[in-house]
C-alpha cells in the first residue's frame, strides 16, 4: 500500500486531539458559505440563511430583488430570492439593524457538490504533469470553495472556507493537494460545454465510508448501524473530543501513556524495560494478546543538522502506531499495510540528542512492527540513515485481552456513522445545487454488498435534506488498483464496483463514470483524474443537459445462450464494439460448478460471443471481474466497457456487514 495515504491519516488524528469542548462561538449573520467570488444556482430559488437576535428583521437584496426573514427563536433565519440572468459579476446586500453586509464578484450560474473520500479531495498538485496543467488553469468562470474537515455528533451550524476564482493560484493553493483535481476536470469540461459560470464545492474527508455521510435516523432503518450509532450517542452525551473515531476514543479512554504524558521528551522512563524492536511486545507482556505498548529511543543526531526534509520511516505496523519526536507529534496511521514514512516538520528535529516515542495498539498476536529490521530508520534531509531497529525502552500501558472490551472498528480517521453528514453536510444545507458528483467506495469495499443498500439510502437522505427534488447525482465507479489477479474468480473491489453500478441505474436521475481503463496498481491515488473529472462531465451533459452525445462505454444489457459458448448484447456501443489493445480480454466463463476459467471473446456486431473448452456448457460470464483488470473493451467513443456479470452468485462480500 503507497504511503502516500499517511499524510491523510496523521492529519485526521492531530484534528481529531483539537475537538474539545468549548464555549460556542458566536454564530455569524450570513453563513460563511456566502462570500464574495461564489456561484450561486441559477433557475431555482437561492437560499440564503444565517443567524441573529431572534425577532430581527433580516434583507437579502440581489441585482434589484429583496427578500426579508425574521430571525426564529433560535436566532436562525432563512428567505429566498429569484435569481437574476445567469452570468454577472452581481452584488449582495444583506442588512440587520446597522449591521451590512456586502459580497462582490457573484456569479449566476449551476453549482455542484463534489463529495467523497480522498481521491474527491486529492489536490491539482498531485495530477500528472501538474505543473503544466496548473499553469494552464486560468477559468474565472469557474470557483471552487472547498468545506473545511469538520466531525460533528449533531448538526453542525457552520463551515470555514472561502470562494476562489478559479487561477493557476487559487487550484494550487494547498501545496501538493491544492483544489480537488476531480472537481475541476469536471468542471472545465462542464463548464466549457454550457458556458455559463459552475461553482464547485468541495465536501470529502479522505479513508470515510457512506454511512458517516448519513443521517442517524436513515441508518436506523437500514439496521445493521445500531451499536455504533448507540456509542456515538454515548459520546456525544459524555461530552468532551469528537474524534470521529471508536479507536481514538477508547484510547483516550483507556491508554494511560496519554493521561501521564509519556509522549514528553522529558519525562523518566528509567524505570521502563529494555526491548528489541522490531518486536518490543513479549518483553512488556503483550506477546500474544491486545492491548497498547509505549516505546522509546534516543537518537543523536549530527550537527549541523542536513538540510532538507527528514522522514520517519516504521515501516507497516499492526494495528495503530501514534509518533512523537522530541514531545511533538508527527504521525499517525491504522492503516496496517501503509509504510509509515511521516514528514517532520524542519523545527523538531535538533543537533545532539533527539527523543523518539511510539504508542502502539496491537489487537492480533502477531501485531506491532511487522516490517524488516531494515526499513525502520530516520532519513534525514540529505538521504543519510539513522537506524531505528535495535535497543528501545518500552512499558505496558493495556493489557486489552478478553474480558475487556476492544473498539468497535480499528481506523483513527473519521469513520463513525453520521459524524461527516453532521460536521459537513448539514452546513451546506439548504444551499441550492445543480446536483452531486460522487468519488467514494474504496472504504466500503469490504462490505461491497452492504453497500447496495447504504449508498442508495444515502443518496435518497442528502436528497431529502436538500429538498430540492432528484438532483442529480453521478457516482464515479472505481479505477484499478492492486496486483492483477492472474485466475478468474471473486473479487470484493469488484462486487463494490457492481454496488455502484446498480445505484447508478436504479435511483432517479443517476449516472456512473467508468473508469477501470485507468489507476494504478500501487498507489489507491492514481495520477490520472482528467478522465474521471471529464467522464462525469459526460453524464451531467447528456443526462442533465439533454446534449446528444455518447456518455456511457458499452454496458452489458442481455445474455443468450449458444451451444458451447454464451452471447452478450451491449448497450451503450456507440461507433461499435472496440477492442483495446492485441486482443479482447478479461471476460471469464463457468457451468454449473462455479468454477471460472478465462474465457475466448470474439466481437459480434454489438455482441460478444464468449467460451472455453474447459466449460462445455456455461451458464454465466464475467468481465473485468478483479480489482486490476486487464480492462480492453470500449465502444467507438473511446468509452470503456464498465465490469459486469451475468451471474447473482453469492459474492465475498455478502456476509460482511461490520468494519
Amino acid at each position: 500500500m503507497t504511503t502516500k495515504l499517511t499524510f491523510i491519516l496523521a492529519f485526521l488524528v492531530s484534528v481529531g486531539a483539537s475537538g474539545l469542548a468549548s464555549e460556542p462561538p458566536k454564530l455569524p449573520l450570513l453563513s460563511p458559505l456566502f462570500g464574495d467570488n461564489m456561484v450561486l444556482q441559477r433557475e431555482k430559488p437561492i437560499r440564503f440563511w444565517g443567524w441573529t437576535r431572534p425577532g430581527d428583521s433580516v434583507r437579502v437584496e440581489l441585482a434589484g430583488s429583496s427578500a426579508t426573514a425574521i430571525a426564529e427563536a433560535t436566532g436562525r433565519w432563512q428567505t429566498e430570492i429569484t435569481p437574476p440572468a445567469p452570468g454577472g459579476p452581481y452584488t449582495v446586500q444583506i442588512t440587520c439593524g446597522t449591521e451590512a453586509i456586502v459580497l462582490h464578484e457573484v456569479l449566476i450560474g449551476d453549482v455542484w457538490l463534489c463529495g467523497g473520500q480522498s481521491n474527491m479531495e486529492m489536490g491539482m498538485g498531485r495530477v500528472r504533469n501538474a505543473q503544466a496543467e496548473i499553469k494552464q488553469a486560468s477559468h474565472p468562470e469557474i470557483r471552487l470553495f472547498t468545506v473545511a474537515k469538520q466531525v460533528s455528533y449533531s448538526p453542525a451550524a457552520t463551515v470555514e472556507g472561502s470562494w476562489k476564482i478559479c487561477s493557476p493560484q487559487t487550484v494550487a493553493e494547498g501545496g501538493w493537494n491544492g483544489f480537488s483535481a476531480v472537481a475541476y476536470y469536471f468542471g472545465r469540461k462542464l463548464q466549457s460545454e454550457i458556458n455559463v459560470p459552475v461553482g464547485l464545492v468541495v465536501d470529502a474527508y479522505g479513508g470515510t465510508p457512506a454511512e458517516s455521510w448519513t443521517t442517524p435516523e436513515t441508518l436506523r432503518k437500514l439496521g445493521e448501524f445500531g451499536p455504533e450509532l448507540d456509542e456515538v450517542e454515548r459520546l456525544r452525551a459524555k461530552g468532551g473530543p469528537q474524534f470521529g473515531s471508536f479507536l481514538m476514543h477508547w484510547l483516550a479512554e483507556n491508554d494511560l501513556g496519554e493521561s501521564n504524558h509519556w509522549s514528553a521528551a522529558n519525562f523518566d522512563a528509567a524505570a521502563w524495560r529494555s526491548v528489541q524492536i522490531p518486536g518490543g511486545f513479549a518483553e512488556i507482556g503483550l506477546a500474544e494478546v491486545p492491548g497498547i505498548g509505549w516505546f522509546r529511543k534516543e537518537l543523536i543526531l549530527p550537527d549541523p543538522l542536513p538540510a532538507g526534509e527528514a522522514t520517519l520511516n516504521l515501516g507497516m505496523v499492526d494495528k495503530m502506531d501514534t509518533a512523537y519526536l522530541n514531545g511533538q507529534f508527527v504521525g499517525a496511521s491504522s492503516w496496517v499495510e501503509n509504510p509509515r514514512a511521516y514528514v517532520i516538520a524542519n523545527h523538531i528535529l535538533r543537533p545532539g540528542t533527539n527523543v523518539l516515542v511510539v504508542r502502539v495498539f496491537k489487537n492480533r498476536p502477531a501485531g506491532g512492527f511487522l516490517s524488516a529490521a531494515a526499513e525502520l530508520n530516520l532519513t534525514l534531509g540529505d538521504q543519510t540513515k539513522i537506524p531505528l531497529a535495535g535497543e528501545w525502552k518500552g512499558v505496558l500501558s493495556l493489557d486489552a485481552r478478553p474480558p475487556h472490551n476492544l473498539p468497535l472498528s480499528y481506523e483513527n480517521y473519521p469513520t463513525m456513522p453520521a459524524v461527516l453528514n453532521e460536521g459537513m453536510l448539514a452546513p451546506v444545507i439548504p444551499f441550492s445545487i445543480t446536483g452531486v458528483i460522487w468519488y467514494q467506495g474504496e472504504a466500503n469495499a469490504g462490505r461491497a454488498y452492504q453497500y447496495r443498500t447504504v449508498l442508495p439510502a444515502m443518496i435518497a437522505d442528502w436528497r431529502r435534506q436538500f429538498a430540492q427534488g432528484d438532483f442529480p447525482f453521478y457516482i464515479v465507479s472505481l479505477p484499478a488498483f492492486m496486483k492483477h489477479q492472474n485466475q478468474p474468480g471473486d473479487s470484493g473491489w469488484a462486487e463494490l464496483r457492481e454496488a455502484q453500478a446498480l445505484t447508478a441505474r436504479s435511483i432517479p436521475n443517476g449516472g456512473l463514470a467508468v473508469t477501470v481503463d485507468t489507476g494504478d496498481a500501487n498507489d489507491i491515488h492514481p495520477q490520472d483524474k482528467v478522465e474521471v473529472g471529464e467522464r462525469l462531465a459526460l453524464c451531467a451533459l447528456a443526462r442533465h443537459y439533454a446534449k446528444n452525445i455518447p456518455f456511457q462505454g458499452p454496458t452489458y444489457a442481455s445474455m443468450e445462450n449458444l451451444p458451447g459458448a454464451l452471447k452478450l448484447h451491449f448497450a451503450h456501443a456507440d461507433g461499435g464494439l472496440v477492442v483495446k489493445g492485441d486482443k479482447l480480454e478479461e471476460f471469464s466463463v463457468a457451468g454449473a460448478d462455479h468454477q471460472w476459467h478465462w474465457a475466448d471473446a470474439v466481437v459480434a456486431g454489438d455482441s460478444i460471443v464468449v467460451s472455453s473448452p474447459q466449460v462445455p456448457e456455461p451458464r454465466a460470464a464475467r468481465y473485468a471481474w478483479q480489482p486490476n483488470p486487464k480492462a480492453t473493451l470500449f465502444n467507438g467513443a473511446g468509452l470503456p466497457a464498465g465490469p459486469f456479470r451475468t451471474d447473482d452468485w453469492p459474492g465475498v462480500t455478502q456476509k460482511q456487514n461490520r468494519n
